[in-house]
């Protein structure tokens, strides 16, 4: 991970994309914690007011790499034509912070989410798990079905949402990028080997007494302490992941609600820098639950990659 001498290059969402596959990105979120990287040296992103909306900065360093995300938060953007979040990413040498690039941050996101998921999966899953359940229909739930697809062979894809047209759109959309997906309920849950959840729900999603014990559940989309897609019956049985208890405690509703209602533990919390170590090993005696709320390190383990050769 040593900074190149060039000249800052600008890079575009599909310069991003031509350089970052879905499983790229995944070997480069598991490489920064191989190299001994702790989450817990994050500093926590600052929401600032700005204009109509909200900035939220977001820094981070690596080794020999240091970077910030500069994202934009404008709620009545639809209404005028333009997307509602948008996203800088300036990356920089750590040794003299010069600039190195600046990157499209929507691109960054769009990829880094799903592989830190994945990179949670393929520890947690169980080898031969096959049968997938999805909750969302967005970019995410689509993404996230890609990179599950990527560290396991899948023999069952269900998307599971409120619209059954976004459904069907989200299931034509995979099956075109060679995912079989096909609309589902929450009862599919019952049988499924791994959970993607991947809404802005505030209450959960499905029944936690469905989830079979060995199999693999991913929160991702809610993460505010009021918000969540997990009730605390899960939360309680479970062994849960995080990427690291500090941030889990501040914005994981999913967490904070079990903790404060006194099924689950802090201390029993475990961060995905010591999962990925194999310091911990997948249960298989009660579920295996990743939530993730988002860091700063994880869009620069992904922006290392756009400008390495």
């Amino acid at each position: 991970m040593s900074a190149p001498e060039r000249a800052p290059g600008t890079y575009t969402a599909a310069d991003v994309r031509e350089r970052i596959t879905p499983r790229r990105a995944r070997e480069l979120v598991a490489r920064a914690l191989e190299s001994g990287f702790s989450p817990a040296d994050d500093a926590p992103r600052s929401n600032i007011a700005a204009g109509e909306g909200h900035l939220l900065l977001m820094p981070s360093t690596i080794g020999a790499w240091t970077g910030v995300k500069v994202a934009s938060v404008a709620p009545g953007n639809p209404d005028r034509g333009l997307p509602r979040i948008q996203a800088t990413y300036l990356l920089l040498d750590t040794a003299t912070l010069s600039t190195a690039a600046i990157i499209d941050g929507v691109s960054l996101t769009a990829l880094r989410t799903p592989a830190v998921s994945a990179v949670a999966v393929d520890r947690l899953a169980a080898p031969d798990a096959s049968r997938l359940v999805v909750f969302g229909n967005g970019p995410q739930a689509i993404e996230h079905a890609i990179a599950m697809a990527d560290v396991r062979a899948l023999t069952s894809v269900r998307l599971v949402g409120r619209s059954a047209a976004r459904v069907e759109a989200a299931c034509a959309e995979l099956r075109e990028r060679g995912v079989d997906a096909s609309p589902g309920t929450a009862a599919d849950v019952a049988e499924a080997d791994v959970v993607v959840c991947a809404t802005s729900a505030q209450h959960p999603l499905f029944d936690g007494a469905l989830v079979r014990d060995g199999a693999c559940v991913v929160a991702m989309g809610s993460h505010e302490p009021d918000r969540r897609e997990l009730d605390e019956q899960l939360m309680g049985r479970s062994l849960v992941v995080v990427e690291d208890v500090a941030a889990a405690m501040r914005e994981a509703g999913d967490v904070i609600q079990a903790v404060d209602a006194g099924v689950l533990d802090a201390s029993a919390l475990v961060g995905i820098d010591a999962l990925v170590r194999g310091e911990v090993a997948r249960a298989s005696d009660r579920p295996n639950v990743f939530k993730g709320t988002g860091m700063s390190w994880q869009d620069l383990a992904v922006a290392i990659g756009v400008v390495e050769d």
